[in-house]
């Protein structure tokens, strides 16, 4: 695309982004991934799709996975994880990421949740591969919300309802990933975030890093460009949003988001269609 760097090192990278305009809770995502290794992120939505060749290595709630081709990939809202090709050929796959509340509405079933986030499912993932590519071209609103209640449908098979009870330790951490939001466009230290649980700095991050798989640093970042994406998608400039979500620059943040996401801002808000604000 003129005048957007590359965001890959490998040319064979590819990866699209496309958001519904009457939804916004909705994002959908396509991409052939080779050589890129996608580091520690999130997304604001549940995170559903498909395997369509060759194998993805993830690395999500606390363990290692392979998603090989033909299964099913299910993650929850806001869970940190990583990406890398296993295959010498890469990974191609789809994915949608949806904002459970509205996974919710259109279901009528709050508090989905996934036990497994890779499910071999060979007829199932071609069913949901040619509905994600179909949601992706649909034009109309009333297409489009009708595949989504198929695909939502597809999946449903997989989820457990309701959300099992968080463990104590999740609860403990709430109000440090909450404190972590507010305040992400300033300089934090783990005397803070450790305060905020009642531990001591490093007895505060062993226990963290147990929990979430990750340093308190790590999560920080991936919630700086979970926001960052956010205000990229609402028309906001590079600049203003590295300022605003902690990030030194408009270099840094360009680094970091293609990192993480695989595009850079700039081809992101083109990709996505956001407007640019002044």
């Amino acid at each position: 695309m003129q005048g957007v760097p590359g965001q890959f090192d490998h040319s064979a990278d590819r990866a699209q982004f496309r958001h519904p305009p009457h939804h916004a809770g909705v994002e959908l995502y396509r991409a052939h991934i080779v050589r890129h290794a996608f580091e520690l992120h999130c997304h604001d939505g549940f995170g559903l799709g498909a395997i369509e060749s060759g194998v993805e290595r993830f690395r999500y709630r606390g363990a290692e996975h392979l998603a090989p081709p033909d299964s099913l990939v299910m993650m929850h809202a806001g869970e940190l994880h990583t990406g890398s090709a296993e295959t010498a050929g890469g990974w191609r796959y789809r994915m949608i990421y949806i904002d459970p509340a509205l996974a919710a509405q259109v279901t009528g079933e709050p508090d989905w949740w996934f036990d497994q986030a890779v499910r071999a499912d060979q007829a199932g993932t071609r069913e949901v591969t040619a509905l994600l590519d179909a949601l992706w071209q649909a034009d109309e609103p009333i297409a489009f919300d009708s595949l989504l209640a198929v695909l939502l449908d597809r999946f449903r098979t997989h989820a457990r309802v309701p959300r099992p009870a968080p463990a104590q330790a999740a609860i403990r951490f709430a109000p440090v990933i909450d404190y972590l939001h507010a305040h992400l466009a300033e300089r934090l230290s783990l005397d803070q975030l450790a305060a905020v649980a009642g531990l001591s700095p490093f007895h505060f991050l062993r226990q963290f890093r147990a929990q979430h798989d990750a340093t308190p640093q790590q999560m920080l970042m991936a919630l700086r460009l979970s926001r960052a994406k956010r205000l990229l998608d609402a028309g906001e400039p590079p600049a203003q949003v590295a300022a605003a979500t902690g990030l030194s620059d408009q270099a840094h943040l360009t680094r970091a988001f293609a990192r993480r996401y695989g595009v850079t801002p700039a081809r992101y808000q083109r990709q996505v269609g956001a407007r640019l604000r002044p």
